[in-house]
């Protein structure tokens, strides 16, 4: 399995470089472009959830034990494996779907439109359930009906969101700037000062400096974040290439790649700092992050369940506010409840959408000529 994530990968970077040198002036602009701020705001919290705000603490102390990671320290692999370098399997599918769909509009044959339309609902969902799974880790001592009501809640919420995109916009920008706030607000508590928020992020070197280490697996569970973001990357890019403005196809591809890095390098230093100091995090800082990454997941659900209800007609002026409320809620829950009595994987959802990948790149070999004609 991890043989064909690594070659997926590959083609994948290479697509991406292949791009870069063939239309690198490309002129990118979606259906509804907005300011850079804006768009990557979306992409930004679309595109993360939960788990960047929470697993980190306590991820580092597995990355100073364990022998795969012992060529770097545990700061530079925790942000490979969210940061930079991944961030290219947006951009791919970002472009794709700004200037390739257009023309060719693969997705819209049956086959391939089923195969994304389950894929996006399917993930949507999963990504429910993992929050309802963890939600003890987040939250200790959180009683069941809790758990599954505010599980139900965050639902419900993102259905809401979902129902408007100017929603999306407009939570995605105010919990990036929530997420700014959380930033500086941990690191006045730590007490960290500039020569130290300098030396701690300086560890990022290790990252940079073994860049072809992370290409390919370096664990099982390395592994498993590149395949949730092979899962996601058709989906984002699919939704947020609606909100691209006019960016050059290399403007994009620095934009994706070194914005989105940039509070993730901040945000894991802060962290990693709380590590190395052994720092205690008091109760009340432990619950904004939890709301912080609630948002995060809210910010998440609602551009899938936009991406699918667009998809397949089914909104709101069609059926009206509430029926679309209501039917995508139960939908969503239900199946994020149905969930924990599947052994499903988030590795078995990468391998299909790797397998879309390669359907939807034959098609695009067939329409080649057509599409340089196209393509200036």
């Amino acid at each position: 399995m991890n043989n064909v994530l690594s070659i997926a990968i590959l083609a994948t970077l290479l697509a991406s470089v292949l791009i870069l040198v063939r239309w690198g002036k490309q002129r990118c602009q979606g259906e509804m472009p907005t300011s850079l701020f804006a768009f990557m705001a979306i992409l930004f919290t679309s595109g993360l959830d939960v788990g960047l705000v929470m697993f980190p603490l306590t991820e580092f102390p597995v990355y100073e034990q364990e022998g795969a990671y012992a060529f770097t320290n545990p700061l530079a692999i925790e942000f490979g494996f969210w940061g930079f370098l991944v961030w290219a399997f947006y951009f791919l599918t970002t472009f794709y779907f700004v200037i390739v769909e257009p023309r060719l509009k693969l997705f819209e044959i049956p086959l391939i439109k089923l195969i994304n339309n389950i894929v996006i609902i399917g993930t949507c969902a999963f990504t429910g359930f993992l929050f309802l799974s963890y939600l003890p880790d987040y939250a200790e001592g959180i009683s069941q009906p809790v758990r599954y009501g505010l599980t139900g809640l965050v639902v419900l919420m993102a259905v809401f969101s979902s129902s408007d995109v100017r929603y999306v916009k407009w939570l995605s920008i105010a919990s990036t700037w929530l997420f700014f706030g959380l930033i500086a607000l941990l690191a006045t508590d730590a007490g960290m000062g500039a020569a130290a928020f300098s030396g701690t992020l300086s560890q990022l070197s290790g990252y940079f400096g073994n860049l072809h280490r992370f290409v390919t697996p370096l664990s099982d569970y390395h592994a498993f974040y590149l395949f949730w973001w092979f899962s996601w990357s058709i989906m984002i890019g699919q939704f947020v290439a609606r909100f691209v403005g006019g960016l050059t196809a290399r403007q994009l591809c620095l934009a994706m790649l070194v914005i989105p890095s940039i509070p993730i390098a901040i945000w894991f230093s802060v962290l990693y700092y709380y590590h190395e100091q052994a720092l205690l995090m008091s109760s009340t800082f432990k619950l904004a992050m939890l709301v912080v990454g609630v948002i995060f997941v809210v910010n998440s659900l609602d551009s899938l369940i936009r991406l699918y209800t667009t998809n397949l007609n089914i909104t709101v002026e069609r059926f009206g506010l509430l029926p679309y409320i209501l039917g995508n809620w139960l939908l969503m829950f239900g199946l994020v409840l149905l969930f924990q009595f599947t052994p499903l994987k988030i590795e078995w959802i990468g391998l299909v959408v790797i397998a879309l990948y390669a359907m939807v790149s034959l098609l695009m070999l067939r329409n080649l000529p057509r599409l340089r004609g196209e393509v200036a």
